[in-house]
């Protein structure tokens, strides 16, 4: 009598099952991993334009929307999503003074945080960080 080679039916399908059961465990952490990595490629991106938002603001003024060149971005860093600067103004008239501003991420919803944002809020203290990821452990950036 000839002795069988191979897996039984049984046997495949506990190695079925096996792969199932850590798929279910991987793709979980992968989603997370994918997540914290948008975010923190948004909050490298944007640090990296706070300094030269802060040289505008020493002058009074906050730049306009649309002058990422002039902040020393490039064409590529609004890949995660859309950026919009915003100035807060305090005062009137001649004593008017820009006083803070808001430089707000908001991801594509094509990415792992879909049409969630990241906020830096300056004050006269500096920039605060806030986000709305979800994220619980996103390094100096706090959710509200």
């Amino acid at each position: 009598m000839r002795k069988q080679k191979g897996f039984s039916l049984i046997e495949l399908l506990i190695v079925v099952g096996i792969i199932g059961a850590l798929t279910a465990i991987a793709v979980p952490a992968y989603q997370d991993y994918t997540k914290k990595a948008d975010a923190t490629a948004g909050i490298a991106t944007m640090k990296s334009l706070l300094v030269n938002i802060d040289a505008f603001a020493q002058n009074g003024v906050f730049p306009e929307d649309t002058d990422w060149a002039d902040l020393g971005g490039k064409a590529d860093m609004l890949t995660l999503g859309g950026m919009e600067l915003a100035q807060v103004i305090t005062g009137e008239g001649d004593e008017a003074f820009v006083s803070g501003g808001t430089l707000t991420l908001t991801f594509n919803p094509t990415s792992s945080l879909d049409t969630k944002t990241i906020i830096y809020t300056k004050s006269n203290t500096g920039w605060a960080c806030t986000h709305t990821t979800g994220l619980e452990d996103l390094k100096g950036c706090v959710a509200p």
